[in-house]
């Protein structure tokens, strides 16, 4: 299966992420893009949180809730977005002008990949290791990683975002940075005119 954008993570950031990109498809320069999500969850650090410091979400809201909510939000606001459940990526490897995702059940090429998965060891996803670096914002005893990046750009057409792109693991933070990285392939499309996706009343 064939993809424009492929995001790899439905924790805070891929989430934030998939949600302005499935805003951004009825754009006309966004016409026929395939956008997916391989939501893979389980290891977010999002599950076990208890937000009470995010603006706008009630106190104590449990972040396994806005794992479930969100999904909901994406498959009922942008079903353009599609969403890949139970699955896990494996390896990534690069192809002339775009990239192979293989997982334990499929493999799928795209355009750009944004990879928006935790920071902790072992990570799993093969061929990436070049890019792996100790994560500059964390305990150095927590031994976290990163990938190296420039303002979330690893190479062309890949991306990082949240804790995995040397951000604080903060839900707010993984959730802005989703966004940014949302906004830069929007931009992309649009042929590098910087673009934003806003809803007005």
């Amino acid at each position: 299966m064939n993809y424009d954008a492929l995001i790899i993570g439905g924790g805070a950031a891929g989430l934030s992420c998939a949600l302005i990109l499935g805003s951004g498809l009825s754009k006309d320069f966004a016409a026929g893009k395939k956008v997916g999500l391989i939501a893979h969850q389980r290891a977010s650090h999002l599950s076990s949180a208890k937000l009470n410091n995010v603006l706008g979400i009630p106190r104590g809201t449990a972040g396994k809730d806005i794992l479930t909510s969100g999904i909901e939000q994406l498959e009922n606001l942008y079903p353009g977005v599609e969403i890949i459940q139970k699955e896990k990526v494996l390896k990534i490897a690069f192809l002339e002008g775009k990239y192979e995702v293989s997982t334990n059940k499929n493999t799928y090429i795209s355009t750009v990949v944004v990879i928006a998965t935790g920071y902790a060891r072992p990570f799993t996803i093969q061929g990436l290791e070049e890019y792996i670096i100790p994560h500059k914002k964390a305990k150095t005893s927590k031994e976290r990683i990163q990938l190296y990046n420039d303002d979330h750009l690893v190479r062309p057409g890949l991306y990082v975002a949240g804790s995995l792109a040397g951000h604080r693991s903060q839900y707010a933070i993984a959730c802005g940075s989703g966004a940014a990285v949302a906004t830069d392939v929007l931009t992309l499309w649009n042929g590098g005119e910087h673009t934003k996706v806003h809803d007005k009343i």
